[in-house]
C-alpha cells in the first residue's frame, strides 16, 4: 500500500479515484472523476457517530466495522468485480484515516496496487484553495462581453469545437447566468465543487495558448468567482459582441422556450425585480406573458432590465482594453461565423492592463 501527498498528486496516474466518504460528503465536493463507494452510508455514519457519543467508543467501532465490512464485500462482488489484477486505484476519505485505510487494506490483500491520499479530501481541498490564488495569473485571457442575448455562450462552444481553450464559467457553475437561467437538472452547485471544477479546468490548459471565456460578475448563480481569476478577467482584453435587438429577441426566445409552459414559475421569479422596477412594470410583464406575446415580453425585458443592468455593471467594474465585433442571425450560423471572426482578429496591439502595472 502506497501513500501520496495532495501536493504531489497527479490525477492521471490512477485507473480510478474512489471516494469512500458518505454520499452527503461526496455531493458537497469530491476529486474530479471520483467514484463514490462509501464504506459508511449517510445513515450508517449517523448511527456510528451516535453510538460513539452516547454509548462507547468500542461499540461504535464494532458496529462501524460490521458496516464497513459488508459494504466493501458488496463492492467487490458488484461495482469492482471486473477490475483486473493490475488495477491501480487512489482511495481517500475526509482526512485519509480509518475509512479509506480500511478499504485500502482489503484492496492490498486482493493484490491491487492501491494508493492512499495522505490527509484525504481535506488536504486536497487545501491544495485547490492555494492554487486558485495563483493558477489564474498564468494565462492570457480573451473575454467575450455583450448584452444579454448576443450568443456569447454559443460562440464559446463554437470555439471549443475548433479546439481552442475555453473556460466555461457558467457551465462549471451549472448555471445559465441570468434571471431566466436555471441550474441544469435543478441542482445548485456548491462553492467547494465549483472551485474544484474550476481548478481542474485551469490545470488542464496550456499556458502558451489564450483562454477564451465570458465576462462574468463576481457571483455566478449561487457561487462566487475566485478573486484572482476575477481580477485577471476584468483586466484582460475583451471583445464586445454586438447583435441587433430583433436577433437577440429571437435567440432568447429559442433558448428559453421552456418558460412558455411554466408561466406562473416565470412570473414568481420576475417578482424578485419588484423593488428595482416597481409593480407597474411587473404587471406589464405579466400581461404580456399571460397573453402569450413572448416576442414583446422578451423585447421589453431586455430594454427595461437586462440592458440597463449590463451597462451599469460595465461602468462599475474596471475593464481591460477591447474592441467590438458585429454578429447577427445567431440562429442561422451566426455564432459559428462569429467564432471564425474572433480567431481571425489580431490582438497583438491590445495589452492586458495587468501587464502595464
Amino acid at each position: 500500500m502506497k501513500t501520496i501527498t495532495a501536493d504531489a498528486l497527479n490525477l492521471g496516474d490512477y485507473d480510478e479515484i474512489i471516494d469512500v466518504r458518505a454520499p452527503v460528503e461526496f455531493d458537497s465536493d469530491h476529486l474530479p472523476g471520483a467514484l463514490n463507494l462509501p464504506v459508511l452510508d449517510d445513515q450508517e455514519r449517523v448511527t456510528v457517530g451516535t453510538i460513539y457519543k452516547q454509548e462507547s467508543v468500542f461499540e461504535a467501532r464494532k458496529i462501524g466495522a460490521s458496516f464497513v465490512s459488508a459494504n466493501i464485500s458488496r463492492y467487490l462482488a458488484g461495482e469492482l468485480r471486473d477490475r483486473p489484477g493490475g488495477y491501480k486505484p487512489l482511495l481517500y476519505c475526509w482526512r485519509g484515516a480509518q475509512r479509506s485505510r480500511s478499504m485500502a487494506t482489503v484492496f492490498d490483500e486482493v493484490g491491487w496496487p492501491v494508493t492512499l491520499l495522505e490527509g484525504g479530501y481535506k488536504a486536497f481541498r487545501g491544495r485547490v484553495l492555494s492554487e486558485l490564488g495563483e493558477i489564474p495569473k498564468r494565462f492570457t485571457y480573451r473575454v467575450l462581453a455583450g448584452l444579454t442575448g448576443t450568443g456569447k455562450t454559443e460562440i464559446l462552444k463554437e470555439l471549443a469545437a475548433r479546439g481552442d481553450q475555453v473556460l466555461d464559467l457558467e457551465g462549471l457553475a451549472n448555471h445559465q447566468g441570468s434571471l431566466l437561467g436555471e441550474p441544469e437538472g435543478g441542482q445548485n452547485m456548491s462553492q467547494k465543487h465549483f472551485e474544484t471544477r474550476l481548478w481542474h479546468a485551469l490545470t488542464g490548459f496550456d499556458v502558451a495558448k489564450p483562454v477564451w471565456t465570458e465576462a462574468e460578475s463576481a457571483k455566478i448563480g449561487q457561487v462566487f468567482c475566485p478573486k484572482a481569476l476575477l481580477e485577471m478577467l476584468r483586466a484582460s482584453v475583451r471583445v464586445e459582441v454586438e447583435v441587433p435587438m430583433d436577433d437577440r429577441v429571437a435567440y432568447l426566445q429559442a433558448n428559453y422556450r421552456g418558460w412558455e409552459s411554466r408561466k406562473e414559475v416565470l412570473m414568481n421569479r420576475l417578482k424578485w425585480l419588484n423593488r428595482r422596477h416597481g409593480q407597474a412594470e411587473i404587471d406589464a410583464w405579466r400581461e404580456l406573458v399571460e397573453a402569450g406575446r413572448w416576442q414583446e415580453f422578451v423585447h421589453r425585458l431586455l430594454e427595461t432590465h437586462y440592458d440597463p443592468a449590463y451597462r451599469s455593471a460595465l461602468e462599475k467594474n474596471a475593464q481591460g482594453p477591447g474592441r467590438s465585433m458585429q454578429a447577427s442571425e445567431l440562429l442561422d450560423g451566426g455564432c459559428a461565423r462569429a467564432a471564425e471572426s474572433l480567431l481571425a482578429m489580431d490582438f497583438g496591439l491590445l495589452t492586458p492592463i495587468l501587464e502595464e502595472r
